[in-house]
């Protein structure tokens, strides 16, 4: 099958932003955006029609990428380390490396049966609310996610809602690279919202990492669907005795470092940006 020229753009792409160092940029066009507005968005469900809206999109997303695992669209090949997740009992920040839309679901199959009944909160972009891409718009606004604005009362709003979610022991994913590439199998450097949100709250961090390799199944872009193992590493926990910024920092490069370690030891290789 001749491989997709949409794809084969992509990995182009991915390369130049590689070696350009531009590791918070998306590969493809995001959706075009517009301020989102404090009354647009009710972040913990609070009203009955979010609720309903809610449960129907939940409903609606676990047939939809469990068809895809059905399928062998979606394959989940091993879950390791799910102890270090199932040992923290309070709120948590979980953070992903992020390629794909379906990574998200791949983390709730891997946690669900380790959240007492809880669902997994996921931090997307502005422009993935206010304006999400097809066919995902009812999964965008309404599977438990929890919008970034360019508005700072929008802000404030999302602050205190991951506030009480984390007070109430719920689980947030947030991706830390920021980007998605498609498929991109290196950990890139983090940002640090994730992290200051952890410090912020007292939150532990649950770093998970994703690695890929070739399953048998030929997607309808001619390549290869990959077989995903969902690697859960040990929480950190902010330290008491730094500052909110040397905290902050000190999460963010032991979450980094132990991505690199899950890879190289996976992959037996080194980390190298810039490679052709």
């Amino acid at each position: 099958m001749e491989k997709s020229a949409h794809k084969l753009e992509l990995i182009r792409r991915i390369a130049e932003l590689e070696k350009k160092e531009l590791w918070h940029l998306d590969v493809e066009d995001d959706p075009e955006t517009y301020p989102l507005m404090p009354n647009e968005v009710d972040y913990l469900n609070e009203k009955l029609s979010s609720k309903i809206k809610n449960k129907i999109a939940n409903i609606a997303g676990a047939r939809f990428f469990d068809k895809m695992i059905a399928n062998r669209q979606l394959i989940i090949k091993e879950v390791r380390g799910i102890e270090n997740f199932a040992s923290v009992k309070s709120g948590k920040i979980v953070t992903c490396n992020h390629f794909s839309v379906c990574d998200n679901y791949a983390v709730w199959v891997a946690l669900r049966d380790y959240m007492d009944g809880k669902m997994l909160y996921k931090v997307i972009r502005e422009g993935n609310y206010t304006n999400p891409p097809k066919p995902f718009g009812l999964f965008m606004r309404h599977c438990n996610t929890l919008p970034l604005s360019s508005q700072r009362a929008t802000m404030k709003n999302f602050l205190r809602a991951v506030k009480t979610l984390l007070g109430r022991g719920e689980t947030i994913l947030i991706y830390p690279e920021q980007s998605m590439w498609w498929n991109y199998k290196k950990p890139k450097p983090l940002q640090d919202g994730a992290f200051s949100l952890a410090v912020l709250n007292k939150a532990p961090v649950v770093p998970i990492f994703i690695t890929m390799e070739d399953s048998d199944v030929l997607d309808n872009d001619g390549f290869f669907v990959q077989a995903y193992t969902i690697h859960i590493l040990p929480p950190i926990y902010p330290d008491p005795s730094l500052s909110g910024s040397e905290a902050k920092e000190a999460i963010r490069k032991e979450n980094y470092e132990a991505w690199v370690r899950v890879y190289e030891d996976f992959y037996q290789k080194p980390l190298v940006y810039g490679e052709e």
